[in-house]
């Protein structure tokens, strides 16, 4: 049960960090750089993977 559990955060952290990846990819592009955005996506982005390796890992080792 709680195996499943680390690995639905893992999937659900995976997911954010690929979100918050292309985000931060269409920030870098734009092309008003006056127009600047408020959301962190490099700090997101770190954040969740951080969290989704850490997940897998405890999914896989059974906690």
């Amino acid at each position: 049960m709680l195996q499943s559990v680390w690995a639905q955060l893992a999937l659900a952290m995976s997911a954010l960090a690929g979100t918050a990846a292309i985000a931060d990819a269409r920030r870098m592009r734009r092309r008003n750089f006056d127009r600047v955005g408020f959301m962190p996506w490099s700090m997101i982005f770190i954040l969740s993977l951080v969290i989704a390796v850490c997940a897998t890992a405890f999914a896989l080792k059974g906690y």
